[in-house]
């Protein structure tokens, strides 16, 4: 067995069941360290973005992070969002979380499968006369679901609410692992940025998610794993499954 120790770049899930199995299945040690963080814009930070929120009708959300800054925002704008709006998720998990800040059976709320296309066959024709407010990160790449608003002939403007920041790693021995898992482009990034001169060598690299592979192949990264597949839909799953053939 070549990977003893495998570093993942996020805080531990709340449920840790299928790490936990990897560990007493082959004795790896797992460490996990987010190589970035999600924070909201300040209302200083949003406003030369010039969106005036009284204007929209309804708004699409793909984080919960973003639902945080919205609702923050309005608040020390002094806006009350009215019982009105409409609320487009892109996942179920994402729209529950709208229960933090609002009564959500009292409210239009929409979710879809955590594609865009989900969210365009939400709106449909019933709502394709609202002026839809669509809500991003500053890394975040929304490319494929404005182009279907563009297509659909849409109103729709675009609201960057929260930002990447860089996590100081300066402490963490890249090194010492056999395997790290990247789901994220902000996470290639911040291994350029905190080891600069970064060599791979033996170390495996696991992509999770078809979203970061492009930017871990430009930065010159060997991707061993590619996940979810069929067989293997989480990174617990999917190490097993790489474990087993090493074994």
């Amino acid at each position: 067995m070549t990977v003893k120790k495998i570093l993942i770049s996020q805080n531990p899930p709340r449920v840790l069941n299928g790490y936990q199995a990897l560990k007493d299945k082959y004795g790896v040690e797992i460490d996990f360290r987010p190589f970035f963080k999600i924070v909201p814009l300040s209302l200083k930070e949003f406003r030369p973005q010039k969106i005036n929120i009284p204007e929209y009708t309804a708004i699409v959300f793909s984080s919960r992070h973003a639902i945080d800054a919205f609702f923050a925002i309005c608040e020390e704008l002094h806006f009350r969002v009215p019982e009105t709006m409409k609320y487009f998720c892109n996942s179920e998990l994402v729209a529950n979380y709208l229960q933090k800040h609002i009564v959500y059976r009292k409210r239009k709320i929409f979710f879809g499968d955590g594609s865009a296309e989900s969210i365009i066959s939400l709106i449909g024709t019933k709502h394709k006369n609202e002026h839809f407010l669509l809500t991003s990160s500053d890394s975040s790449n929304a490319t494929t679901l404005s182009r279907l608003f563009d297509e659909k002939g849409l109103k729709w403007e675009n609201a960057i609410l929260v930002k990447t920041v860089i996590s100081d790693l300066k402490d963490l021995d890249i090194n010492a692992y056999d395997l790290v898992v990247f789901y994220n482009n902000a996470d290639v990034k911040s291994l350029g940025e905190n080891f600069p001169g970064f060599k791979q060598g033996d170390i495996r690299f696991m992509s999770y998610g078809k979203g970061v592979v492009k930017s871990m192949e430009e930065a010159g990264l060997r991707i061993d794993i590619k996940a979810p597949t069929p067989d293997a839909p989480s990174v617990a799953s999917a190490i097993d499954v790489y474990l087993k053939k090493e074994a």
